[in-house]
């Protein structure tokens, strides 16, 4: 079964949401290690009340990302993952961490990538006036919020909403595209060729989703 590693900073909600369907037998996957750099990260309360081994490696203790990345790394090799999972982990990390765990490290955007790198995406989205707006889930590469897209799904902006609402209901999208995401992984669907994502060993249809949430 393919062993999953999930680093988080927060509440882990989509975590939960990879605990859940784990759980119902919906994903195929071997929640082995959940790492955090924020020793309060309710996401460790999670894991632990799950029977999921957790660990905390503050970023704090260390002098340097790069010290920091090392320290980290050790420890998910220890764990010996085919996938490692960012959800909600709000670091970014070395080229050398990335290219140690090219094409099995994984990430979530709450954005229509290459729209809106970075933070504060659903404000920005609002701002500029967006009809669409979602999350896309991509491999991950040295430079922040790029990579080959796996999948994204999108909801249309309401008139007058705010930011948070816009925020929780992208959440929704989180958690049921994540799973099905890592899901292909775990069934060997996946393939990276010529920087895109390949389903089956070709482009699908279902990498663009549309939900009326």
């Amino acid at each position: 079964m393919t062993r999953a590693v999930v680093l988080i900073s927060g509440s882990g909600s989509n975590l939960q949401a990879f605990i859940d369907q784990v759980d119902q037998g919906e994903l195929p996957i071997d929640l082995s290690l959940v790492v955090s750099n924020n020793p309060d990260a309710y996401g460790l309360t999670r894991a632990q009340q799950a029977g999921i081994d957790t660990a905390c490696i503050n970023h704090r203790d260390f002098d340097s990302r790069e010290e920091f990345d090392q320290a980290l790394l050790d420890r998910i090799d220890m764990a010996e993952p085919d996938i490692v999972i960012l959800a909600g982990f709000m670091r970014i990390l070395t080229a050398e961490f990335v290219h140690h765990f090219e094409n099995r490290l994984v990430n979530i955007h709450p954005a229509l990538l290459p729209k809106f790198p970075g933070t504060d995406t659903h404000q920005r989205a609002i701002n500029a006036g967006e009809h669409w707006h979602g999350a896309t889930i991509h491999f991950v590469v040295p430079e922040v919020d790029a990579g080959p897209i796996i999948l994204q799904g999108r909801i249309q902006v309401r008139r007058g909403e705010s930011a948070e609402q816009l925020q929780q209901r992208v959440h929704k999208i989180e958690h049921r595209l994540y799973p099905l995401a890592v899901k292909w992984f775990a069934e060997g669907r996946l393939t990276v060729r010529d920087d895109a994502v390949l389903l089956d060993n070709e482009r699908s249809a279902m990498q663009l989703q549309s939900f009326d949430l």
